[in-house]
C-alpha cells in the first residue's frame, strides 16, 4: 500500500478552532474566579490547576528525552519563562481587574517586537515600530495618564505587564527552538509553573487552603479540561494558518474578555482605560497585519 504526504486540513478547519479557542482563552478568567470564591485561591490554585497539567505531561517530557537532552538550556529557558508567565497571568485575573490585567497582558506584542529585535536579530519595520509606540501610549493611558507621575501602577498592574513580557520571552523561546518537540516545550513551561507556583507555597509558609476535594476538582477540570485543550488548539491551528490571520483572529481573546467582563462582572473602564485599551488593541492588530511580522508568535501563547 502506497502512503503519500499527509493532506493539510481544509481552510476552514483551524479558523474555526482557532476563533474557538481564543474566544474560550478570553472567558477563562471566569473559573478561576469562581473556584477563588470556593477557597482556594491564588498560587495554590494556579500549583493545582496549572500543577495538574505540568504534572500530566511530565512523561512526555521524558520520553522525548533524546530529543532534547544535547539542547536542554533552551528547554530549561522555556521552563523559566513559561513558568513565570503560567504563574503571573492567572494571578492578574484572579485579583486584579480583568479588563484592565488583559489589556495591560496585550502590551505582549511590544515585548515580542523588541526581544525579536534584541535577541534574535529581527528587524523592526516602519509599521512593528508604530505598533510598539501606539501599544506604549495605551499602556500609559490605561496606567493612569498624567495622574501616573503622582500615582504609581498597583503591583497587579505589574503583574499582568509582566506575564505579557513573560509570554513574550516564551514565544522567543519557541521561535528560537525549532528542533525542539513542541509536546516538550508546552510540557516544559506547565512544569516551570508547578515548581514556581509550588516554591511560592513552600517559602510563604501559609497553610495550603482546607477545601473541599471537589474544589481541587474543580481546579484540575479547569487546568486539563480548558487550559489544556485551549492551548493544544491555538498550537495546532497556527501551525496550519497564515500568521497574519492566526494573530488577528486571535484578538478575540481580548474582544471575549471586555465583553465577558462587562456582561458577567459587571466591569466598566473610564474614559481614558477605554481609549489606551484601544490604542493597545489597534496596535496589535497592527503588528498582525504588518507584512514584516515573522508569524503568529506576537500573539500566540506558547
Amino acid at each position: 500500500m502506497l502512503t503519500g504526504a499527509v493532506r493539510p486540513p481544509p481552510a476552514w478547519l483551524p479558523l474555526t478552532i482557532l476563533f474557538c479557542s481564543s474566544t474560550i482563552w478570553g472567558f477563562t478568567w471566569w473559573p478561576l474566579k469562581e473556584i477563588a470564591g470556593m477557597g482556594l485561591s491564588g498560587v495554590p490554585l494556579i500549583l493545582v490547576a496549572y500543577g495538574g497539567v505540568g504534572l500530566l505531561l511530565t512523561p512526555v517530557l521524558w520520553r522525548q528525552r533524546a530529543v532534547w537532552m544535547p539542547h536542554w538550556p533552551w528547554l530549561l529557558l522555556v521552563l523559566v519563562c513559561g513558568g513565570i508567565a503560567n504563574l503571573s497571568f492567572p494571578y492578574s485575573l484572579i485579583y486584579g481587574d480583568v479588563i484592565r490585567s488583559m489589556a495591560l497582558f496585550y502590551l505582549l506584542p511590544v515585548w515580542g517586537v523588541l526581544g525579536g529585535r534584541i535577541f534574535l536579530g529581527e528587524q523592526i519595520g516602519r509599521g512593528r515600530m508604530v505598533a510598539v509606540t501606539l501599544a506604549l501610549c495605551g499602556a500609559l493611558l490605561l496606567l493612569g495618564g498624567p495622574a501616573l507621575l503622582q500615582t504609581p501602577p498597583s503591583w497587579i498592574d505589574l503583574i499582568a505587564i509582566l506575564s505579557g513580557l513573560a509570554f513574550a520571552m516564551t514565544n522567543l523561546s519557541f521561535r528560537a527552538t525549532p528542533q525542539l518537540p513542541v509536546p516538550s516545550k508546552l510540557a516544559a513551561l506547565f512544569l516551570g509553573c508547578l515548581l514556581f507556583a509550588g516554591g511560592f507555597v513552600l517559602l510563604d509558609g501559609v497553610p495550603f487552603p482546607s477545601v473541599p476535594a471537589s474544589t481541587h476538582g474543580w481546579a484540575l477540570l479547569f487546568g486539563i479540561g480548558m487550559i489544556l485543550v485551549i492551548t493544544s488548539a491555538t498550537q495546532w491551528s497556527v501551525t496550519h494558518m497564515e500568521a497574519g490571520k492566526s494573530s488577528i483572529v486571535m484578538v478575540m481573546e481580548l474582544v471575549a474578555a471586555v465583553l465577558s467582563a462587562a456582561l458577567i462582572a459587571g466591569d466598566t473602564m473610564t474614559p481614558l482605560e477605554m481609549a489606551g485599551g484601544s490604542l493597545i488593541l489597534v496596535a496589535t492588530l497592527l503588528e498582525a497585519v504588518t507584512g514584516d511580522a515573522p508569524g503568529a508568535e506576537a500573539l500566540q501563547r506558547a
